[in-house]
């Protein structure tokens, strides 16, 4: 019976890839048929009459718009110019090299060339120039029309779909550019922490290109910081800190009664809640400059007439619970420039922790650190 041991070495052939539990597993191969079959159906549509209205490159592509759609890999630069290009220089070759092995050949090598210069390296890419040359008559006889159709058609007819169905999931594709959109300065962690100047230095330095943006390997490296940290301070909760005794709205009271809360205890954002069995359930928050936006809209005529907080709230709010460590809050108020954060327990409004909170609770942090030491 041979040991696990002597099995060891075939870790060194696997990557050292995150496995996602069995539902996104599941979810992913699920995109990836409804792509290829609404995708593969409307070119049939359009291209019915023609023997090449779809290619089997798109199946790799399937594979990182649906599995790894935050891979720069898999973004619609990437996935449409890659393959636009690809096509251009496989079709080319197809025409001027009569060697199939060399055209097909050469048709990769400048494909990898061209779609690293112009940012856009797609790994399929490279199945499509080989397409371009070995397709068969069908493709031979569309020249370059390949590019437009079943090429083009293709990759914007699944990056559409793959568009559609990562939204739905509630993932960001395309990934959008992670700045700083205040100032060209680094946001106020990175100027204490780690910069974006950091990590490109570090990656000029490197040899090889790495499936991974700089500004998603710098969020992982902050984020695995901040867990260290929090590890090496005492912890408040948001309910040690919290306010209890919170002003809010009703979701149903006049929005000119709102207009005069705001006025007396001058803040910026009030809490919205609505009664539910008794019990004061956050519904959303009202912040002044939709109070604002309501008297341009009420200014209109043709614009509908609305009365009443619950109309002109913003029904998306993000809270925390009481026994939550404060630290999940610091990327809210440092990077997001949020003033209050509700926190609830069970759908319940129960208190409000401002960013003075906050401020007051990190420096007796600081405080009690530098007594240890």
């Amino acid at each position: 019976m041979f040991r696990v041991k002597e099995f060891a070495w075939i870790n060194i052939l696997k990557p050292n890839f995150k496995i996602l539990p069995i539902k996104d597993r599941l979810l992913c191969g699920i995109g990836a048929l409804l792509g290829l079959s609404l995708s593969s159906f409307m070119s049939w549509l359009a291209l019915g009459h023609l023997n090449a209205w779809y290619i089997a490159p798109m199946g790799a592509s399937s594979v990182l718009l649906f599995a790894i759609p935050a891979s720069p890999l898999a973004q619609p630069w990437n996935m449409v110019v890659g393959n636009s290009i690809a096509a251009l220089i496989g079709v080319t070759c197809a025409l001027w090299i009569p060697n199939q092995t060399e055209a097909f050949s050469i048709a990769v090598a400048l494909a990898i060339v061209l779609m690293m210069s112009t940012d856009s390296l797609h790994p399929p890419s490279g199945a499509v120039a080989i397409t371009a040359v070995l397709g068969g008559k069908a493709v031979q006889d569309l020249g370059y029309a390949f590019l437009f159709y079943p090429v083009l058609l293709n990759s914007v007819l699944l990056m559409v779909v793959a568009i559609l169905y990562n939204r739905l999931l509630g993932k960001q594709y395309p990934q959008p550019p992670q700045l700083n959109t205040r100032t060209a300065d680094p946001t106020p962690t990175q100027k204490v922490s780690i910069q974006p100047a950091d990590i490109q230095q570090v990656l000029e330095a490197q040899s090889q290109l790495l499936d991974i943006s700089e500004y998603d390997l710098q969020k992982i490296i902050l984020e695995a910081q901040h867990l260290a940290n929090r590890r090496s301070i005492s912890q408040f909760c948001c309910a040690d800190i919290m306010s209890a005794q919170v002003i809010s709205l009703c979701a149903d009271e006049p929005i000119q009664t709102a207009l005069d809360k705001f006025k007396q205890i001058n803040l910026m954002s009030l809490p919205v809640v609505a009664k539910v069995e008794g019990a004061e359930h956050l519904v959303g928050t009202l912040a002044l400059y939709d109070v604002v936006e309501w008297f341009k809209r009420a200014a209109d005529p043709k614009a509908t007439w609305e009365e009443h907080v619950y109309q002109i709230m913003n029904p998306q709010v993000v809270t925390v619970k009481p026994q939550q460590p404060i630290q999940d809050l610091v990327p809210y108020f440092v990077e997001r420039s949020f003033n209050y954060i509700p926190v609830v327990d069970d759908k319940k409004l129960v208190g409000m922790i401002s960013r003075a909170d906050m401020i007051a609770a990190l420096n007796q942090q600081i405080y009690q650190m530098q007594k240890t030491t």
